[in-house]
């Protein structure tokens, strides 16, 4: 079968023929009906290197975005049935931690000793014709489009966590959201953000077509420039905003983020660029929390697909052969998608 291979660091990955993969005790093999391309895996193949250590060392196949249908159970694997389509559930944790207990194997307290973090994190992923699975791990779709499906798995899980997190700041009427950065994440969490609060959405980004897309679910869109915040703190009343949520993660949407949250207001940083910002008490507005979030739980997942199945979620999706694969990574790369690519293996 054709798979995407992350084989060195530092370096793009390729497109190569391996053999299908067969379900271990307690796995399902899953015919990939789609399969999301994220920042995360640009990351992985041209910043990461050594010192990550041995859990995203190559070489393996990229995908931790995956949806499919049951093709074959693995021994003492029961309740599927070929055909059913079904989300994947990316990380694994160690299965016996108080963190794992509740379904958030991202916090898993053993995560240093396991083998891998997650499905196309360590472990092969679906960017390829079938993967397997933990049958813990899958979430089911329905009748629902598992294609376009594909990049709940963390594009709508992530902001999903960070948003039911922060939703005793924006419950009661007269709250403001602000979204800064309108890629795949930012996208859904302007949606998510409409669906689960009342409050008046503010979303940033420097692209235009992006904040079109924005306006479209709901937000009020302000562009990045010299009187951003003010412009920002203007749609507050001048009072700043309840809760922001930072999808880039860099030291100036950060920096941003800062200057126009409000007193006891949150703000959450998502994006992993893993930039340093600057914090002290006479220009941090009383009691306003910094904090960060990483992925989600599984039963979030659950929660995420019953948002999808009822039509109140819809990721923005451009789809990819699988023989157009690494150009769905070139084209993420070069900044021209506002959505997601999903990977198609079985157009």
């Amino acid at each position: 079968m054709k798979a995407v291979r992350f084989t060195q660091w530092k370096t793009f990955p390729t497109l190569e023929e391996v053999e299908r993969p067969t379900p271990a005790p307690g796995e399902v093999l899953l015919k990939i009906a789609g399969a999301g391309a994220c920042h995360s895996d640009v990351a992985i193949f041209e910043q990461f290197d050594e010192s990550m250590g041995e859990q995203l060392a190559p070489s393996y196949t990229l995908g931790h975005e995956n949806s499919g249908w049951v093709e074959e159970v693995g021994e003492g694997v029961t309740g599927f049935e070929k055909g059913e389509a079904y989300l994947v559930y990316g990380p694994i944790g160690c299965g016996r931690c108080p963190a794992c207990s509740r379904g958030q194997d991202t916090y898993c307290y053993n995560a240093e000793t396991q083998p891998y973090l997650a499905t196309g994190l360590g472990r092969d992923g679906g960017m390829a014709e079938y993967m397997t699975v933990p049958a813990r791990n899958l979430v089911p779709l329905g009748d629902a489009d598992p294609v376009d499906a594909a990049p709940l798995a963390d594009a709508a899980l992530t902001p999903y966590h960070a948003i039911k997190l922060s939703l005793p700041k924006l419950a009661g009427g007269g709250k403001t959201a602000l979204v800064i950065g309108l890629g795949g994440l930012g996208q859904l969490g302007v949606q998510l953000l409409r669906v689960l609060t009342g409050a008046t959405v503010i979303a940033t980004d420097m692209k235009p077509e992006a904040m079109a897309e924005a306006e479209k679910a709901g937000a009020v869109t302000v562009p990045g420039g010299d009187d951003q915040v003010e412009r920002i703190r203007e749609l507050t009343g001048g009072q700043g905003v309840d809760a922001v949520f930072d999808f880039v993660g860099v030291t100036q949407t950060i920096g941003l983020a800062q200057k126009v949250v409000r007193r006891q207001g949150r703000i959450t940083v998502i994006g992993v660029a893993g930039s340093p910002t600057q914090w002290d008490f006479y220009s941090n507005p009383y009691e306003a929390e910094l904090t960060n979030t990483y992925w989600g739980t599984i039963e979030e997942l659950h929660e995420v697909a019953a948002l999808y199945r009822a039509g109140q979620i819809t990721p923005s999706v451009t789809r990819y052969s699988m023989d157009d694969a690494l150009q769905a990574y070139h084209d993420l790369h070069d900044g021209k998608l506002s959505g997601r690519a999903v990977v198609v293996p079985h157009a």
